[in-house]
Order: structure tokens, then sequence, then C-alpha cells
């Protein structure tokens, strides 16, 4: 049988890849999985002397089967260019006795470039696979990386608008200048006042709001999301899991076949679902640690087995990660529940209305492929300031997280750790600073940057040396209950 993707909340909902792609959001609310996790022969030995872009075909084709070789190579080929300044697009680095896999020299300088950049591509061959002319509009909400990423992938492309709606004071001042000048005439941003939850609530009520649906149809307009509960943005992320481990068996620091473990900086879990699926399709991961800043719902989640969102919401100096509902979460709910989709359905019903649900003791015990910790703001700091000291490599927050949660357990477990490095430590100037020198920096972001470009001992990407003196293009503030009507205007929709 054909690997299709069916929702978590309705097993009649059945699509092809290409259609997944398209919709983003099943329409019944639910989150679409693969009918079957696909068969690899993942020979590392081999995979080792093949490029990212080598892998990623292999590794693409097998969850996307309804697209043919020559157009995921077509794809890959012209999402991972000259837009990465690093040819291997995702380098490993040792530094501090773990492996480092940066995934920061896309054009955002954010792991987030690895998915958006091919995204476009991906659902302009799925709009030309299933005959749709519709203009679709990308609706996305995020917490500081996903909106630039997602605009500068899909700026300007044919028969799309994209717009992005964002935390005013939940990312850190470069995320919100990448956003705020994004070229584009296709591309819309808005600050919401309140949190990155409050909008990513807001955005899955409009992608099943029926009155707004019925507008988009007159108007001859669908909606999609760049966000990972987009296989199409999740798919891509398994390759660089699989890519990792080719270069740790390349370069001679593990036996092929030996088990790592994986430490992941996780907000809304979909970096760390796509290493779930690496490690289901053959990758030697023996845990994917689950290493959350101080908005630790998933860490009590994994520890407790229960979820309660009902807690305190802190603004931290990894924004990306200052999220209380993970959405990805749903589809690993789905797998613990044996794929029982009106189980599922009842615990996100709980989550919606109660803002928590508690997972059966059986379903508990499915949980062995994680571990979960978190970083409190005084051990983040405390970590990028150790890494640069002792090894004299400058990581951001968000990875200083992943690094202390993964340091937690290396005592435990003493397996060689993959820390994925999900942003330039150049994003984040002001945090990063502060952390190396000890000090409170009182410079501004930009001036804050030529400073740290002394202890990163890399030049200043080109893209941020511009950001500065880069035109604002967009200037919108609203609340999430304007969000509707900000669609509407946008749209033009009668």
């Amino acid at each position: 049988m054909a690997l299709l993707y069916k929702s978590t909340r309705d097993p009649e909902n059945v699509v092809s890849a290409s259609q997944a792609i398209l919709q983003g959001l099943a329409i019944d609310g639910g989150l679409y999985v693969p009918t079957e996790i696909p068969k690899a022969d993942l020979d590392f030995a081999k995979l080792a002397r093949l490029s990212y872009q080598e892998i990623a075909v292999q590794i693409m084709q097998l969850f996307l089967p309804d697209f043919s070789q020559e157009e995921l190579s077509e794809c890959i080929e012209q999402a991972y260019d000259q837009k990465f300044e690093d040819k291997e697009i995702t380098p490993l680095v040792k530094a501090g006795g773990q492996y480092y896999l940066e995934l920061f020299h896309g054009s955002t300088l954010a792991f987030k470039d690895i998915a958006l950049s091919i995204l476009p591509y991906l659902m302009k061959k799925a709009a030309q696979k299933n005959h749709s002319d519709k203009e679709i509009v990308i609706l996305t909400a995020t917490s500081g990386d996903t909106g630039k990423s997602a605009m500068e992938g899909f700026a300007n492309v044919e028969n799309t608008q994209i717009i992005v709606f964002y935390p005013e004071n939940g990312v850190s001042p470069i995320q919100k200048r990448q956003m705020l000048t994004q070229k584009g005439k296709n591309t819309s941003v808005a600050a919401i006042e309140g949190n990155f939850d409050d909008a990513q609530t807001k955005v899955k009520q409009l992608f099943n709001d029926e009155n707004l649906r019925a507008k988009m149809a007159r108007n001859n307009k669908v909606f999609s999301s760049a966000n990972s509960i987009n296989i199409g943005r999740l798919v891509p992320q398994i390759v660089y899991y699989v890519y990792a481990y080719s270069r740790l068996v390349k370069s001679g620091e593990i036996k092929n076949g030996e088990e790592i473990n994986v430490s992941v900086p996780t907000g809304n879990f979909g970096n760390i679902l796509a290493g779930f699926y690496a490690k289901k399709i053959g990758v030697p991961i023996r845990h994917l640690i689950c290493a959350s800043n101080q908005n630790n719902v998933l860490t009590d989640f994994f520890q407790t087995g229960n979820y309660d969102r009902n807690r305190p919401f802190y603004v931290t100096s990894s924004p990306s990660m200052d999220i209380l509902v993970s959405s990805n979460l749903e589809r690993l709910i789905f797998y613990l529940t044996k794929e029982d989709s009106k189980q599922t359905t009842k615990l996100m019903k709980e989550l919606n209305e109660n803002g928590k649900y508690t997972i059966t003791p059986k379903m508990k015990e499915g949980l062995t492929d994680f571990l979960a910790d978190f970083a409190r703001e005084k051990e983040t700091e405390q970590t990028v300031r150790k890494m640069y000291e002792k090894s004299n490599y400058v990581i951001d927050p968000h990875t200083a997280v992943a690094t202390c949660v993964a340091e937690k357990y290396q005592e435990k477990e003493e397996l060689s750790t993959v820390v994925l490095s999900t942003a330039s430590p150049y994003k984040f100037p002001q945090s990063v600073l502060q952390a190396i020198k000890k000090q409170a920096t009182t410079k501004e972001d930009f001036a804050a940057l030529e400073e740290l470009k002394q202890y990163v001992n890399r030049p200043l990407p080109e893209s941020i040396q511009e950001l500065e003196h880069t035109k604002i293009n967009h200037k919108a503030k609203i609340s999430a209950e304007q969000m509707t009507a900000y669609v509407e205007k946008v749209l033009n929709l009668s």
C-alpha cells in the first residue's frame, strides 16, 4: 500500500502527501501523520559519502512518495544553494565534549531555514499535482524564527500570500526587525498583544472558521501553514538527523550502528518530532532529549504524564521556546494511543477547554524514546559562558538550554551526544554578551553585534549587517481578537 497521510482526529480523512502539504492543518482540526512508518535501508557507510542534498532526496522520497525523485531533486537543489553560507548546509562541530549540528547557516540564521527554504517549492509542485489554481494563503504564528524564515521563503512566490503574527513583546529585537523589514508584495506581518500561545490558538481557529473558509473559497483562495503542523515542513527536518549520524560515522567519531543521544531545544515540538521519525526509520538514537527553558510544560509532561498549561508564562532569553501549548505533541499523543483518533480528540478537547490533560499509565510507558528536563535562566547564561571559556565556542541561548540539559544526562549515559544548535548567537547579541562578560550590556542590539563579533570569531552575515538600516515595511499592532478582521482586510475578502 502506498504511504498516505491521515488526520489524528479522523481515520477516514486520508490524503496524499501533496494534498497534506497544501492543506497544512486537517479540516477536522487534526494534524496529518503518515499511514505507516516507511521502511528505510539506511546504510550509513554509503550515506557518509553523500552530500546533504543527496541524502535529502533519499529521505524525503520515503515520506513524500507522490513526488518523483526528479521533482524532489529539483526542489532540493533550488532550496539548498548559495543561500546557505556553509556548503555542508548543516555542519557538525565538536566542542566541549559534545557535537553541535549547526542549523543556522541559512539566510535568517535559524534552523527554520532548513525546512522553509524548500517548502515553497514543495507547495508549488503540490499545487500542480492537484490541479489547484487557488491562491495559497500561508497563515502562521511565530515565536520568533518561523515568521522571518517563512516570509523569506515565500516572498514574491507566484500565487501565494503569507500572513505572520508574532507576540509583540515575546521576540528578540533582532528577530522583530527581521520580520518588520521583510520585503515582498505578498507578505504581511502583525504584532499581537499577548504571547505566542494566544497567536497560535487564534490561527488554529481561523483555519477552522467555516464562515472565513467560505469567504476564502468565493475569492478563490485557500489557507495553508508554514508552521511545523505542516508535514511539508516536518519531513525536511528528518533529513538532518540522518545527515548528522552519517557525519559522525564518516569522521570516525562513532562506529556504524553505535547509539547516540540527541538534545533538542524544544518549544512547539516539531523539531524533536522529526527526530522521533528519524529514529523510527533506523537512525541509532537511544534517547531524544527534550530540553525546555523555564516554560517547562513539556518536562512535566514527560516526567509525570500530566500536560498542564495553567501555569506562569515566562519571557526568557530563549524566546522561540516560550510556548505552553506545543502543537506537534498531538502527533506523539496519537501514537501513544495506538492511533486512536477518538481518544486523541478527547485529550485535545480537554486541553482546549481546561488547559490540561493526563495520559494513561499505558500511554506513559510509550515515552521511553524520550528524556526531558529544563534549564533555568541562570543555568542558560552559565552554559553560554562556560562553552566560551572552556571551548572558545559561542552558542545562542536556545542551544545553551539544550547543552545544559544534555549535560545532566551525560553523567548517567556515556553516549556521544549531538546538540541541535538552532540559532546563531548573532540573533541574540545582548543575552550572549551578558553571559560571556558576566555583566549586563547597555548597548543596543546592533552595537552589541559588533562587540560580539570579537568573541564569535566568524564574520557577521550580510543579512544581519544590512538589517539596522533596512526600511521598516510592516507596522501593524493588533489584539488576538482582531486577527480575523486583519486577515480579511489583507486579503480583501468580500
